[in-house]
């Protein structure tokens, strides 16, 4: 037996740090990449006599989520302590939420090859972040830096509904996507702001009870989590068909090395003797600001993808490309809705051309001049035949600098097609004149000249030609030859 004889399991834990101005318990700023030790406090460092105070914008921004996620949002509930010990954590217990989290029993829809597949949401808590312990080899021992301490998080728990390495990908790309459309984290797994604990196990198919599972902490890009699951699967498959037992533990993964290691038994609930934090009063959210926070939920990514789909007749990768970025659908959007031109024609300036300008001066489309009305303009130039795709790409280049309208562009540099017949087919005949060889290789079977041919064309008409209007008359003036 092998791998295809066994289902995997997977549920993963995602944590995200939230872009707010100041950490969850305290006033200290909350930013990345100062300098060790700056940004830290009496009360995020755990000091004596010292009381957290809890950040309202925190509780928002994690109910705005469990919205998201199709969550029931406790209206009353409190916060806990987590008793646990390890250098980076200063006053060894860390302040979260036991059995009275913010959201439960929820869901998400991720779309997985073209398929809807809905995966149940557990749970979502908020909690403080530790430190980070710094090891390098310039010195002995690790040291730590106290600037993430108290920064806020929210726990995002799933159900064990994912079933491939592949699901759980999408699955962690769709939370990216959404807390990034809610604004609520800057999602950047590069920098730790969402970093996923990865449940695995494994069973007989046809099998109805689960596998023991272990645990792979702090896995922080969609490929590092791809990987771990896969590594992990087949490693406990390996174990059962060797006759042994896989035990419940946490393992670290290390994804230059792609494999993983023990790190320790795994723990459970009782382990960390939660208790209610004594020095924070429950809270309770009203139920009229609840829906004020629900109202204010955009359509979200995996809705977006589909209705592309549905309504424009896009693939589910240009859809979910188009879908996963917030300011380019809504731009994307607001040029469909002048139905002047084709809704796959502009997605593919969007995610093409426009994406490769943005990405590469490290902007989003609000940081450019680029009108609804330019782009489409333009695009109906395309259509009507008047300039090229090739010379489009000059005109984005001046209209997402300046709001110019396209056509006084292609005035003002020549870019208009040359669409005389006669004047194109002396074009056409000239060049055929003077590449017999292609034109014999054409007619001996080898069709694929045609495009050298056009090209000549298009070079003898400096751009200018209609391409489709040129291979037209290259194949109808070969063949009365």
């Amino acid at each position: 037996m092998g791998m295809n004889d066994y289902e995997v399991i997977v549920g993963l834990e995602v944590h995200a740090e939230l872009c707010t101005e100041t950490k969850i318990f305290c006033g200290c700023k909350n930013a990345f990449g100062a300098e060790v030790n700056t940004l830290c406090c009496p009360v995020c460092m755990g000091m004596p006599g010292t009381l957290p105070v809890l950040n309202k914008q925190v509780v928002d921004y994690a109910i705005k989520m469990g919205h998201a996620l199709n969550c029931r949002i406790n209206r009353v509930s409190k916060n806990d302590r987590k008793n646990y010990f390890y250098p980076d954590l200063p006053k060894a217990y860390q302040i979260s939420q036991f059995d009275i989290p913010l959201c439960e029993d929820g869901y998400i829809d991720i779309l997985v090859n073209g398929q809807k597949k809905r995966v149940g949401i557990t749970r979502i808590h908020i909690e403080e972040d530790a430190g980070k312990l710094i090891h390098d080899d310039s010195f002995d021992g690790s040291l730590v830096d106290f600037n993430r301490c108290g920064v806020p998080l929210i726990e995002m728990v799933s159900e064990p509904d994912l079933r491939s390495a592949e699901e759980a990908k999408a699955y962690l790309e769709a939370i990216t996507s959404i807390l990034l459309y809610l604004g609520i984290s800057d999602a950047k797994m590069q920098e730790g702001s969402v970093r996923a604990d990865v449940n695995v196990s494994v069973r007989k198919k046809g099998s109805t009870e689960f596998g023991t599972r272990t645990e792979m902490k702090n896995v922080n890009s969609f490929g590092a989590v791809y990987r771990a699951i896969q590594y992990e699967a087949a490693r406990q498959v390996e174990v059962l068909e060797n006759g042994g037992v896989i035990e419940q533990e946490t393992r670290r993964w290390d994804d230059a090395k792609g494999c993983n290691f023990l790190l320790r038994s795994k723990e459970d609930a009782q382990d960390y003797r939660y208790f209610p934090e004594p020095d924070l009063l429950t809270f309770e959210v009203s139920e009229a600001h609840v829906q004020e926070l629900k109202d204010s939920i955009p359509e979200l990514p995996v809705a977006k993808t589909i209705r592309y789909m549905q309504d424009f007749g896009l693939n589910q990768d240009d859809a979910s490309l188009l879908a996963s970025n917030k300011a380019r659908s809504e731009f994307f959007d607001s040029c469909v809705a002048m139905h002047k031109c084709d809704a796959k024609l502009v997605s593919n300036w969007v995610i093409g051309d426009i994406a490769r300008i943005l990405n590469e001066r490290r902007i989003e489309i609000g940081d450019t001049a680029l009108t609804k009305e330019n782009l489409t303009d333009m695009i109906c130039l395309i259509e009507k035949g008047t300039i090229s795709n090739t010379a489009a790409k000059t005109v984005l280049e001046t209209i997402i600098e300046e709001d110019v309208s396209p056509a006084k562009v292609v005035e003002e540099k020549g870019l208009a097609q040359v669409n005389d017949a006669d004047a194109l087919q002396k074009i056409v005949n000239d060049v055929l004149a003077a590449n017999q060889k292609a034109v014999a290789d054409y007619k001996g079977g080898k069709t694929n000249v045609a495009g050298f041919l056009v090209g000549q064309c298009m070079k003898a008409t400096k751009g200018k030609g209609n391409p489709a209007t040129l291979r037209e008359m290259v194949v109808a003036a070969i063949e009365a030859l």
